[in-house]
């Protein structure tokens, strides 16, 4: 299959700054607050929490991802596409849809939200705090916004979107 029949042709080319920056502010957000609730119960599973979370989702995954995306040394929504170019080296396009990467970002994804959001659910039985709250209902809205509206507009306008089995848009 080439290139051309697997991308979406509508989908832009680069995406705009503005967007990259909110989307890793955003990433960073989410790992931040997921560290903080684990905190709340056991700092130690906080610091392992951000240490594997970083390299999941900073590292792993773009080398398991980006470096088959059509992305790749692009500016892709979150700018990854950059990021994994800097550390690995560009892998084929026709193998993106069949990728590790993608069986496991899911679990990663989710496993960013549910860990955090259990343990400070259980933290909460230890002691009620109005930080916990604030922790939490951050977490749920970050979270909220990553999986849905945040990728439908990503995914709208991405040229990956025919192949990829992780579009919110098809």
């Amino acid at each position: 299959m080439t290139e051309q029949k697997q991308i979406y042709e509508e989908g832009v080319e680069e995406y705009p700054k503005a967007v990259i920056i909110f989307g890793n502010l955003m990433m960073i957000l989410w790992i931040a607050l997921g560290t903080i609730a684990c905190w709340f119960l056991y700092p130690v599973v906080a610091w392992i929490y951000l240490v594997v979370a970083i390299i999941m989702v900073f590292v792993v995954l773009r080398k398991l991802v980006c470096t088959n995306c059509y992305y790749y040394d692009k500016w892709c929504p979150i700018g990854w596409g950059k990021l994994s170019a800097l550390f690995f080296k560009k892998g084929n396009i026709e193998d993106f849809s069949s990728s590790t990467g993608l069986k496991i970002a899911p679990i990663t994804y989710g496993l960013l939200t549910l860990i955090p959001l259990i343990l400070i659910i259980i933290s909460f039985f230890k002691g009620f705090l109005i930080s916990k709250l604030i922790v939490l209902i951050l977490l749920l809205v970050i979270s909220f916004w990553s999986g849905t509206v945040s990728r439908k507009k990503t995914c709208a306008l991405c040229k990956m979107r025919i192949i990829c089995p992780g579009s919110a848009v098809k």
